[in-house]
């Protein structure tokens, strides 16, 4: 298990008692600082103070298990207007939304050759033949667009203006 992995085992069900939903978790380093990032949300929307109260819980938990060996900083905050699409749960949550997905290699459409697309979120499927994961997306002009998930970087809500 990885730290992520970890940490999240340790860390989900405080989330969920507090009726909160853990929609992603980062352990990176910036410069010579590492960073624990939690972004939690609720119906409703998450506050900065539902932020603090799940900092203080979760302190308590990381510093008995103490799964992390670094020092680093723990930052709990909310999704943003942008947030990433990660869980089966939240491909069927933001169906019919727009969003935009990085992907790791060009692909083609009607469109041309792309790495970044923007596009209604239809649905996440297997595909019948590989088993593997697949993200369908339609396009502006109504085309439908199958991707691999080996190739998609990120999904995250698009911002419209």
């Amino acid at each position: 298990m990885n730290t992520v992995q970890t940490v999240t085992k340790y860390i989900e069900p405080i989330i969920n008692e507090l009726n909160f939903e853990l929609v992603d978790l980062e352990f990176i380093k910036q410069g010579s600082t590492y960073y624990l990032r939690l972004y939690i949300d609720k119906d409703g929307g998450i506050t900065i103070d539902d932020c603090q109260i799940a900092s203080r819980k979760v302190e308590v938990v990381l510093d008995e298990k103490d799964p992390i060996k670094d020092p680093y900083m723990l930052e709990v905050s909310s999704p943003g207007l942008d947030r990433v699409i990660k869980k089966d749960m939240d491909f069927i949550k933001f169906a019919d939304r727009i969003v935009d997905v990085k992907l790791y290699k060009t692909i083609s459409s009607k469109l041309g050759k792309q790495k970044h697309i923007q596009a209604k979120l239809i649905k996440k499927i297997k595909d019948e033949k590989t088993s593997e994961d697949i993200l369908v997306l339609e396009l502006e002009d109504g085309e439908l667009l199958n991707i691999d998930f080996k190739n998609i970087a990120s999904v995250r809500l698009a911002i419209l203006f």
